[in-house]
């Protein structure tokens, strides 16, 4: 590289430091502007028309936070409904399946094992065992279940709490909600939301 000598050295660096200002005041607006006046602006907007879900959609019960309705967790106990399977244990800071082939021993070996298990804790249950009973989700945190689980579990959890199996079918029939928009996805039932409502009636009952 050679330079021009009709221009001077001291130049050449006024007009560098120009742009290094330039640069770095852009940087330093762009920063301001989109790393902190925007996200505040987006969550003070999301406090305002979507405060629960900007908040992690957390569920209370007696004053105390017991979940979120948007992550699947697990439930010890025959008189709560249980969640389908997690290949991560249900354990927030990690997400994924096991990645197991549908037809290969693994998977089929594990879905034969919890089978066994579920059929064991739901003797009184129905003789098929509804699929997502069976297999964990790719996300393996998901929140919801079918109304099939869940009414395959019906028995059981009235039992437990004794009380009749037809208010367990109409609370499962309360919270269960249909396909978005009406085509898009599945009707599910919220494990959690179903639960909570479940311990509430008990709790008035007794």
């Amino acid at each position: 590289m050679t330079m021009n000598p009709a221009v001077p050295f001291g130049a050449i660096v006024r007009g560098s430091a120009r742009q290094a200002g330039a640069a770095l005041r852009a940087f330093l607006l762009l920063t301001v502007l989109l790393g902190i006046v925007w996200p505040l602006a987006f969550t003070g907007v999301a406090q305002v028309v979507a405060r629960p879900m900007a908040n992690g959609s957390l569920i209370e019960r007696d004053g105390r936070v017991v979940g979120s309705t948007l992550i699947g967790q697990q439930f010890e106990g025959d008189q709560w409904f249980q969640s389908r399977p997690s290949a991560s244990d249900y354990a927030g800071t990690t997400s994924g399946s096991g990645n197991l082939s549908p037809v290969g021993q693994p998977q089929l070996a594990l879905v034969r094992e919890r089978e066994q298990a579920l059929r064991a804790a739901n003797p009184d249950a129905p003789r098929e065992v509804p699929a997502d009973a069976l297999t964990a989700s790719g996300s393996g945190l998901d929140p919801d279940i079918s109304p099939e689980f869940a009414n395959w579990q019906v028995a059981r959890v009235a039992k437990a709490r004794k009380v009749d199996p037809d208010d367990v079918r109409r609370l499962v029939a309360d919270h269960t909600t249909g396909r978005t928009l009406g085509f898009l996805g599945q009707p599910r039932v919220n494990v959690l939301k179903l639960n909570v409502a479940l311990d509430a009636v008990a709790a008035r009952a007794g």
